[in-house]
């Protein structure tokens, strides 16, 4: 049996304490998954002021703690909480930095200015906090631009520590298009010497760019599919940096998310207000009519429901059905329900569309966890027109949920739905290649006309569907691989 690792995941997000997107889902699973597999992990993570410190039982830990930054030495202090099967989570507490509302932003969605100096100094505290205790992990597992610098830290200062000094790191790449380019005034904080300020490791035309910088330096990276792993290696999906992924040869890998089926299972799902399963899918059509109830539609059980959950940005591709569904509506017999927020041009259209189309176009502007379950299950179709998706994990839920994917066909989305079989009734969704308006109308137009007309194979497909199965335990032993991947590469540097 391999000896067990010491693994610390430095993250800017994590469930259930801040979440802003599919990051925290990840941070909040896969260390859990490496704990039951016998692995000793440990989690950092700032104290935002959004934390709620006594709902979620944090308890001071260690304090103070000198972090230096640049020329100047930062004092802080630490809290501790856990995970759910007792996985260590350390909040790096540091008011001038983390004591403000929202993760990376304000409420009007403007980036903090000193969003480079925030997370810079969370990633040298992660690592200050492991040499204070003494702590020698094996790995530190580093997530996104926003601690991406913790792999760069570890070769330049740490590289003969008695603590840190044999540390391995792995950096995964959740979104390559968000890179934390800055201004290079920043970078005499950041402190990683003037001399690594070059294109071969952390300058980009004159700023400091942290993704980039966490590439060059990593012993391993990631990427959170097999498809995103490929599409981020050629010249249009690599944002810039595919040469320098390219660069990493067998050592940039394409890791596929897991779920955790214990919150998304439609046969234990507390915030539906029917259970179901394979067997039985009763529950299902009463999840619909409520669904059609919550969101003001027509309740039927004949008309299918195509529902969405999705950031309105320009990556998911929603501006694609802002062109269409109006034209959608007007030509077929189908519904759609929708659930999300972002770009205030979008959430204008789309809170408006119930008004303009009673009964057929539902919409919630904002975020509700409970409906978002309930979207999932008494959706018949559900809607991801993204323009790339490096893993995705609605349409995982929704195959769960027996909601069949209609998605375009690239990254994670490619990786995990099955494209329909018009012959065969083989498949378990609906894919499209072009990102465009006439894309996205033409496929929801092809599972709508399944529905109608080859309704046995939208059964045979939701079986199919609801068999796949994604969890965090067969992605965390991948990632186990991978850790001791990145161990032997940096064994051979020293």
């Amino acid at each position: 049996m391999s000896q067990p690792l010491r693994i610390l995941f430095v993250a800017s997000e994590c469930v259930p304490f801040a979440k802003t997107g599919g990051l925290a889902d990840v941070v909040g699973a896969l260390p859990r998954a490496l704990a039951a597999l016998g692995h000793e992990v440990r989690v950092v993570m700032p104290k935002y002021a959004a934390i709620d410190a006594k709902a979620h039982g944090l308890q001071p830990f260690h304090r103070p703690m000198g972090v230096w930054m640049g020329n100047r030495q930062e004092w802080c202090a630490v809290d501790r909480a856990g995970l759910p099967g007792g996985v260590p989570v350390y909040f790096v507490e540091f008011s001038h930095f983390f004591g403000r509302e929202g993760l990376y932003h304000d409420r009007d969605f403007h980036d903090y200015d000193d969003n480079p100096r925030r997370f810079a100094f969370l990633s040298r505290a992660a690592l200050q906090l492991c040499a204070d205790l003494g702590w020698a992990p094996d790995v530190v597992h580093c997530h996104d631009w926003q601690t991406a610098l913790a792999a760069a830290y570890l070769k330049v200062w740490h590289w003969n520590d008695p603590v840190l000094g044999q540390a391995a790191s792995v950096l995964t790449i959740h979104n390559l298009a968000y890179q934390g380019v800055y201004h290079k005034s920043h970078y005499g904080y950041v402190g990683l010497q003037e001399a690594n300020f070059v294109p071969e490791k952390l300058e980009d035309h004159g700023r400091v760019n942290f993704l980039k910088g966490g590439i060059v330096y990593a012993d391993l990276a990631n990427t959170v599919s097999p498809g995103y792993a490929y599409e981020t290696r050629t010249p249009e999906g690599g944002f810039g940096l595919a040469p320098h992924i390219n660069d990493k040869g067998a050592d940039y890998l394409g890791i596929l998310n897991g779920v955790d089926y214990g919150e998304w299972n439609p046969a234990t799902d507390p915030l539906i207000p029917a259970r179901y399963t394979p067997a039985d899918l009763q529950g299902k059509l009463l999840c619909k009519h409520e669904l059609q109830r919550r969101m003001g539609l027509e309740q039927r059980s004949d008309i299918p429901l195509v529902g969405v959950i999705s950031r309105f940005a320009h990556q998911k591709g929603l501006d694609l059905l802002a062109q269409c569904v109006e034209r959608t509506v007007g030509r077929m017999a189908v519904q759609f329900a929708v659930l999300g927020a972002g770009d205030r041009g979008l959430e204008s259209l789309f809170g408006a569309l119930p008004g303009a189309y009673p009964g057929q176009i539902g919409s919630h502007i904002g975020y509700d966890n409970g409906l978002a379950h309930l979207v999932e299950a008494g959706s018949d179709f559900f809607l991801m027109p993204s323009r790339y998706e490096p893993c995705g994990l609605n349409q995982i839920y929704s195959l769960k949920y027996g909601t069949l994917p209609i998605v375009r066909a690239t990254g994670g989305l490619n990786d995990t739905v099955f494209q329909y079989n018009e012959r065969t009734g083989d498949g378990t969704g609906f894919m499209f290649w072009q990102p465009t308006a006439g894309a996205v109308h033409d496929t929801v137009g092809w599972a709508v006309s399944t529905w109608f007309d080859r309704r046995p194979h939208i059964d045979m497909m939701r079986q199919a569907a609801m068999s796949r199965h994604f969890s965090w335990d067969d992605s965390a032993r991948e990632y186990e691989r991978a850790y001791r991947r990145a161990i032997e590469n940096k064994r051979k540097l020293k």
